[in-house]
């Protein structure tokens, strides 16, 4: 009898409010009629269709008839909770037909707006607003509670009702900015719709069986063709929603973080959404234009901090810094998420995805090396570098992506062709931020090989190798290309860039990731030798192997380098049979390259070899060391057995870590060879020597000295007749072959003394200094340009002049050829032999008895000349660069180096490539001068000054005449050396001295002229 009542006063209301014509009265009744509790679905059926009958869809706006709509949307949402799914039809086709109204009302709203329409009717539309949003999020809600409708007609429905909802939904997000009074209420209702739209298409997607195809209903089953229409109805609903989505997802990104609850609960609704089915959206949907939209995004989102930071001059804060790259994670993650889950499409774009990749890896560079960008790139490299590569690897480990498409991607990023021809531009450039501007593009070709980009291709390799634990397939591909790798280090401005830049690295794993600053060096470094280890037990372990044996003798300094530290990695922590394996074959091959042809040469492959051995057992055990040893040597006495052993000992062999017995033994034959050498030393027996390479022994000697500490009681008087024996020969030599071989000889043998403190209080001591002077200076061999190559030993010589008893007076003729010695050496201008005859002068000062020192220094020593005009020489000046230069011996020898003082000599160093660079442009051509305004009264002052000054200064006549006569006759000279190698073109040798002598005479007098011009 109760539901009877209710009826019955229902059908009434409804009677009522049919025949009322005014609006108010409408609304009272329906504020009634929402009061009511209706059980039975007739009754709710006839009160959907009234409420939908009542819905006014004017086009108008009236306050009224706004009224109403908002009564008819209260009472459909109180009744829309009734425990009924037979009317959901009629409620959504109301919610249809509404969503339409206020779709079309919005924007003639937004219109008014603009022109000053009445708060109160805005105010009005917006709580319709709000409330139809609210009725959409209800109304997933009740088609979430009941099973997918399999009637054609209500499915129809459904997906219209979904559609319209959306639209509103979406269109109310954009206006959120012009409508700044219900903006936040609208915001918050709309997030509610999508949570509520996604969690239906869930709940949708569980019921369905996704098994279900065409080929299923060629027996026209009637249970399958429903399954196949319910299953073509969800996808339906979730595809739009996804675009819809979508949509929110790119206006939300581009409000600049207004909008950070709609961006969040948009993306994650795609991501989610098409996780649905198993992948079965992989047809409907184009997710690769969702990940366009994506990297798009994380590149315009960059694009606009380097743009803000361009010309930033204070430091960006941390918050600043993950304010800024926060949202770029965000768009990262969701495209791996998508990328991972549709591989195939995500590499129809791969060229766009690992652009964006390498674009970043770029930027971390760049900013690297901006000071007040520091903190910013930290937390750019904790945020996004393990991210961005990880959208890299959703494609290279995928199992629906080819092998042979894996293979082309990486191809794609680190191409051998960019370095085939010169690369555009300057990698200096990468230090300046605004090149970022245009780096975020949308070209993949504009950037194919740039200088720019070429440093973030290291730095995105290096990545690679340090997370490439988390590679499959692709770790043969990586190990591959470690060629490439090499081959971009030897582009100058990119290993001086490697060698100079600092970069900040993630160390550690897990919860125990810890930020360290690196240079790019030490990265790289750490970063291989990260892959060696990942990939030791895998098919990429040959690559390796090949990778190394193929670069040990890399022609460029750095390449050779980092090849040899993998080498050392691995011989530290190989297995010892592996590494005795590995030398041994080295060593077996060093003894086929052995030719005394090439021991010294620096550059040769046997030396090269000879190197690499050496720095390997650096890091082996004794035994090895030991093992070595007997294998070169093998009891042979043979002149090749003794080269690979010169070899060895120049390149640095560890003869300290000899076990004692074998240590003695090679010291023992070192000494004895030398003295078996020295006491046979004869002309003779160097012209019978035809196999390239003479004193093998002194050259032994002389490179193990520092490593087997030998006493020096063990190297009597006779080194230094052998010595003098040397110094004859260098003098009285006329061939060429020979001299070169003496002079060989003599450097080392220098170096020899010059270790061994008590040859120097000998007697024939003396004998020694009077030879180096006549042969240095004052002989007739003093004039061969050829002696430059012993001058570095010899001014380690000169140091332990400091152990001689010289007595300062004029008489003393080895004082005197001390003093001519050392002036030759300060005289120099090379800046080695500066250096090397500074030190000497060091040690020297320190250590002798003589008092007079001043003697030492000539007038025109080097560092005595004025920096700016270099034409005055002033013995002052040279003691005060003298005494910087100790003071920087000594800071060198107690402090060790900081990162200030490293930063100090990079900057140094890029000063210098500026001079040198600006240098190599400049163009010789002839200076006009300029006219210019002379003030008379004051010039005329200025040369009555010069008149008297020359008064004072001028020189007799007769030197004036003799100078003339000296270049006359030098022009003479000159004349007929010319015809007499036209004459005589077989005395090539006696010309070469005479044309020699004749060049120091022509700058000698160049010299004096200049003198008696200045006095002039």
């Amino acid at each position: 009898m109760e539901g009877k009542r209710s009826s019955e006063e229902l059908q009434s209301m409804l009677g009522a409010i049919r025949s009322s014509d005014v609006v108010e009265s409408r609304i009272q009744l329906l504020n009634k009629l929402g009061e009511l509790e209706i059980s039975e679905e007739s009754d709710l059926a006839s009160l959907v269709e009234c409420l939908t009958a009542f819905w006014e869809d004017y086009t108008c706006f009236d306050v009224t008839q706004c009224m109403l709509n908002k009564a008819i949307l209260h009472v459909a949402s109180k009744h829309l909770e009734s425990n009924t799914s037979s009317c959901q039809s009629r409620f959504l086709a109301l919610g249809t037909k509404a969503s339409i109204w206020c779709g079309k009302h919005l924007k003639m709203t937004l219109m008014s707006s603009e022109e000053s329409q009445e708060e109160e009717h805005c105010d009005l539309f917006f709580e319709v607003l709000l409330d139809l949003l609210s009725f959409s999020a209800a109304s997933y809600s009740a088609l979430a509670r009941y099973p997918i409708s399999v009637d054609k007609v209500s499915m129809d429905i459904t997906e219209k009702f979904i559609m319209e909802q959306l639209n509103i939904t979406n269109d109310a997000i954009s206006a959120s900015k012009r409508i700044h009074s219900h903006a936040s209420e609208v915001l918050k209702v709309a997030h509610v719709v999508i949570d509520a739209v996604i969690r239906l298409c869930g709940v949708y997607a569980q019921a369905i069986n996704w098994n279900i195809s065409d080929a299923n209903l060629e027996e026209k089953n009637s249970m399958d063709f429903e399954g196949f229409s319910a299953m073509n109805h969800v996808i339906n609903i979730t595809k739009y929603a996804i675009e819809v989505l979508h949509k929110m997802g790119i206006f939300a990104a581009k409000t600049g973080g207004s909008l950070v609850s709609i961006l969040n609960v948009s993306w994650k609704g795609v991501v989610t959404l098409l996780q649905i089915g198993d992948g079965a959206f992989g047809v409907k949907m184009n997710a690769a234009d969702i990940l366009t939209t994506l990297v798009s995004l994380v590149n315009d989102s960059l694009k606009c901090t380097a743009e803000a930071w361009s010309s930033l001059k204070e430091s960006v804060s941390t918050t600043e810094a993950r304010r800024k790259f926060l949202p770029v994670k965000f768009y990262l993650i969701n495209a791996v998420k998508v990328s991972s889950l549709y591989p195939c499409q995500a590499f129809a774009m791969h060229k766009k995805i690992t652009l964006c990749v390498l674009m970043i890896s770029t930027f971390k560079v760049s900013m690297s090396n901006e000071k007040h960008l520091k903190t910013a790139c930290e937390v750019f490299t904790e945020l996004l570098e393990k991210t961005s590569l990880d959208l890299l690897n959703s494609l290279l480990n995928s199992d629906q992506v080819k092998k042979s498409l894996k293979f082309e991607v990486l191809d794609s990023l680190f191409i051998n062709k960019s370095f085939a021809n010169p690369i555009p531009g300057n990698l200096n450039d990468l230090n300046k931020i605004p090149i970022m501007d245009g780096i975020f593009s949308e070209s993949c070709e504009l950037f194919s090989g740039a200088r720019s980009v070429l440093l973030g291709q290291v730095e995105l390799f290096l990545s690679f190798s340090r997370y490439s634990v988390d590679l499959e397939d692709v770790k043969l591909v990586i190990t591959r290309k470690l060629g490439w790798f090499l081959d971009s280090l030897v582009d100058e401005e990119l290993y001086s860039s490697v060698l100079v830049l600092q970069i900040p690295v993630l160390c550690g794993s897990g919860k125990n990731v810890e930020l360290v600053w690196q240079p790019i060096y030490a990265s790289l470094l750490n970063a291989l030798k990260t892959l060696m280890v990942v990939v030791s037990s895998s098919d990429a372990w040959t690559e390796v192997e090949s990778f190394l044996l193929e670069n040990l003798f890399h022609p460029h300094f750095l390449c050779w380098e980092i090849v040899m530290e993998l080498w050392c990695f691995l011989v530290r922590y190989a297995e010892p049979r592996i590494v005795s394996g590995i030398v041994d074959k080295f060593c077996s091959l060093l003894k086929f390259l052995a030719s005394s042809e090439s021991v010294l040469v620096p550059g040769s492959g046997m030396r090269k070899l000879a190197r690499s051995i050496s720095m390997l057992l650096s890091f082996g055990t004794p035994s090895m060391v030991d093992q070595v040893f007997k294998f070169i040597i093998d009891d042979d006495r043979s002149q090749m057995s003794s080269v690979v052993c010169l070899a060895l000992f120049i390149e640095g062999f560890p003869l300290n870590l000899l076990s004692d017995k074998m240590k003695s033994i090679a010291t023992q034959r070192i000494l004895s060879d030398f003295f078996v050498f020295i006491e046979s030393f004869d002309e003779k027996l160097i012209n019978a020597s035809n196999d390239g390479i003479f004193g093998v022994p002194v050259f032994a000697l002389s490179a193990s000295l520092q490593s087997l500490h030998i006493n020096s009681s063990e190297i009597d008087v006779k080194t230094l007749r052998f010595l003098v024996s040397i110094i004859h020969s260098c003098r009285d030599s006329m061939d060429k072959l020979m001299k070169d071989q003496y002079l060989k000889l003599l450097s080392e043998t220098l170096g020899i003394i010059s270790n061994m403190k008590h040859l120097y209080a000998s007697d024939e001591i003396e004998e020694v200094i009077f030879e180096l002077e006549n042969l240095f200076i004052s002989g007739p061999a003093a004039s061969d340009n050829e002696l430059y190559k012993c001058k570095p030993n010899l001014a380690l010589f000169m140091a332990g002049i400091a152990h001689v008893q010289l007595a300062e007076t004029d008489k003393n003729s080895k004082f005197s050829a001390a003093c001519e010695l050392y002036h030759m050496m300060l005289r120099e201008r090379h800046w080695a032999l500066i250096h090397l005859a500074l030190t000497a002068f060091g040690y020297f000062s320190a250590r002798t008895t003589c008092d007079e020192l001043w003697r030492f220094v000539p007038q025109n020593a080097a560092l005595s000349y004025d920096i700016l005009s270099g034409s005055e020489a002033n013995e002052e000046r040279f003691m005060s660069v003298f005494k910087t230069f100790l003071d920087e011996e000594i800071a060198l020898d107690i402090t060790a180096s900081n990162s200030e003082e490293l930063g100090m000599v990079a900057k140094e160093g890029r000063v210098l490539k500026e001079i040198f660079q600006k240098m190599s442009t400049i163009k010789v051509e002839t200076i006009e001068c300029e006219s210019m305004e002379i003030d008379v009264e004051k010039q005329s002052i200025e040369v009555d000054e010069e008149k008297q000054d020359s008064k004072k200064r001028k020189l007799p006549d007769g030197i004036s005449e003799g100078m003339e006569l000296l270049q006359s006759g030098l022009k003479v000279i000159v004349n007929g050396l010319s015809q007499w190698q036209q004459n005589q073109p077989e005395s090539t040798e006696l010309q070469h001295k005479f044309k020699t002598h004749c060049s120091r005479l022509e700058d000698e007098i160049t010299r004096l002229v200049g003198l008696a011009g200045s006095n002039n």
